[in-house]
């Protein structure tokens, strides 16, 4: 059996939630209930048997979430890397890639998503060798996420933010691959967003035809906004 690695994206800084409850950090620290969003992530993560957790933090605040996370998990054995530069989510996986052995699965996760359930749990078929697994989920908003266009049921196209409607799917932030999609990163372009998108990945397994996803039908917030974070504090505590 691979050995899995589980990678949380924690390095974005979270400007629009500067000054929310008197934060002047980064939004992982946020608290949600007693203890931070970053440890509430990495607590559901466990519970779902998740393990060999590698956070990626940023300069700035890297010492601030390791003393958090090192006092809620005193003796898990959890590695953190530092993403230097805000290039994007893929980009942000990329730096994981010295601690994670050859060979292995990933799991990765956005730093603020959260889902009721573990997407993953009971879709064990959507995930195969060489492949990237998406879970996808109608909202509102789908200007606000990457998207996925679907055509009998296949992945057709894969969009970031579109501006005009085209689908109503939103790719959550949760993603299963394998270790080769450390040199597919290598491959990516920068958008013009002046990132390396998780979308640009995962069109790149789209088309190698090796994209496999399900439907998501749980709840799930990607908790960027205040509103979003006091709902999620609803679910959680």
């Amino acid at each position: 059996m691979k050995k899995n690695f589980t990678v949380i994206a924690a390095g974005g800084l979270g400007t629009r939630l500067k000054n929310y409850k008197n934060n002047d950090y980064t939004k992982v620290l946020i608290p949600i209930g007693l203890t931070s969003m970053i440890s509430q992530q990495i607590k559901q993560l466990k519970n779902w048997g998740y393990d060999n957790i590698v956070i990626v933090t940023n300069p700035e605040y890297d010492k601030l979430i390791k003393e958090d996370v090192k006092g809620n998990f005193p003796n898990e054995n959890i590695e953190f890397v530092i993403q230097n530069e805000q290039l994007g989510i893929a980009h942000a996986l990329k730096q994981a890639e010295p601690v994670i052995d050859k060979g292995s699965q990933i799991s990765f996760i956005l730093g603020d998503n959260f889902f009721g359930v573990n997407p993953f749990a009971n879709n064990k078929s959507i995930y195969s060798d060489n492949s990237a697994a998406l879970v996808l989920k109608k909202v509102n908003n789908p200007e606000d996420f990457g998207v996925a266009v679907l055509k009998n049921s296949k992945i057709v196209d894969l969009i970031e933010k579109p501006k005009k409607f085209i689908s109503n799917y939103a790719v959550l932030g949760f993603y299963k691959y394998e270790y080769e999609c450390f040199e597919i990163i290598d491959s990516l372009k920068k958008s013009d967003r002046g990132e390396y998108e998780i979308t640009d990945l995962n069109k790149k397994y789209l088309n190698l035809s090796k994209v496999n996803y399900s439907i998501f039908d749980s709840w799930w917030i990607d908790a960027g906004t205040p509103e979003r974070i006091e709902e999620l504090s609803q679910k959680l505590i």
